[in-house]
This record gives C-alpha cells, sequence and structure tokens, in this order.
C-alpha cells in the first residue's frame, strides 16, 4: 500500500509538472510567434539606421515623410505576428511555416538591399518575390484561418506601395 501511495504521488507529480511545462512551453511559443516580426524589425532597423538615405532621395510622388515607416512597420509587424499566432493556434501545416519565415526573412533583407547596399534596382525583383510569398501565404490563410487573412491585407497592400516607392527611387535616381 505505501509503494503505490508513493506511486501515486509521482504520477501527480510527473503529470502535474508535464502539464504546466506545456503551458509555459506553449506560451512562449505564442509570444515569440506575435513578437518575432517586431523584433526582427527592430534589428534591422537598428542595422540599418546610419545608411537610411531617404530623405536625400528624389522621391516619387506620394512618397510619405520618413517618420511614417517605422509607425506604418511596427503596426505591420505586430498584425503579421498575430496572424501568425492566430494561425498555430489551430493549424501546424509545416509548407505555411516555411512560406511564414521565409516571407520575414525575403521583407527583413529587402531593406538591407535597398539602404544598407542600395541595390535598387535588385530591390525591385526582392520586393516582387516578396509580394509573391504574402500572397501565397495569404492564400493558405483564407482556407484555414480566415483572420489571419485578413490580418495580412494591409501588408500586402503597403507592400505593393512600397513597390511603387522602389520602382520610383530607382527611376528617379
Amino acid at each position: 500500500m505505501l509503494l503505490y501511495h508513493h506511486f501515486t504521488h509521482i504520477l501527480i507529480f510527473i503529470t502535474y509538472h508535464s502539464l504546466i511545462g506545456d503551458f509555459m512551453t506553449n506560451k512562449i511559443q505564442h509570444l515569440f510567434s506575435i513578437f518575432f516580426p517586431i523584433i526582427g524589425g527592430i534589428i534591422i532597423g537598428f542595422v540599418i539606421k546610419n545608411q537610411i538615405d531617404y530623405n536625400q532621395l528624389t522621391l516619387p510622388f506620394l512618397a510619405p515623410k520618413s517618420f511614417i515607416f517605422p509607425i506604418v512597420w511596427s503596426i505591420l509587424y505586430l498584425f503579421i505576428g498575430i496572424s501568425y499566432y492566430l494561425y498555430r493556434k489551430e493549424n501546424n501545416d509545416f509548407f505555411v511555416k516555411i512560406l511564414y519565415y521565409g516571407q520575414l526573412f525575403f521583407n527583413f533583407s529587402w531593406a538591407l538591399l535597398f539602404f544598407l547596399v542600395k541595390w535598387r534596382f535588385f530591390s525591385i525583383i526582392w520586393i516582387i518575390i516578396l509580394i509573391f510569398l504574402v500572397g501565397y501565404l495569404m492564400y493558405f490563410y483564407y482556407y484555414l484561418e480566415k483572420k489571419s487573412f485578413y490580418l495580412f491585407i494591409p501588408y500586402i497592400l503597403w507592400l505593393f506601395f512600397a513597390l511603387y516607392l522602389n520602382v520610383g527611387v530607382w527611376l528617379l535616381n
């Protein structure tokens, strides 16, 4: 009987800590999903901050003031993170995960190409690839998690606007 009593306590201890561990792991994963795009954007911003020549460029019509970009991108990165969090709550498709992190890679590296190495024409090609990746990801979101799809609409619209700005800067400079 004593052995049974200890065995029961051990099982309860293992189950409790396993559930708490899974709970904490899930919370950390959810927080990571939401904040990874924001943190990535902040890191890229610090890397390129001394290389940004936006105000010295001849800009196309409709080009916003430079202070608008960090505001818009902060909101968009939050939407991107929330959309992936909502998707991951109910889904875990490996291909969608690859698409998601692939588009983030293209997103973050676009700023390096445009501002750091000043490859304006190549940045146009890069952002077109990014738009296709985001559109493809939105296709999956539409069928798997509608809220994620809707949160990506401002993102893809901004990417088309960024493409317009990128082409304008390339042509005018």
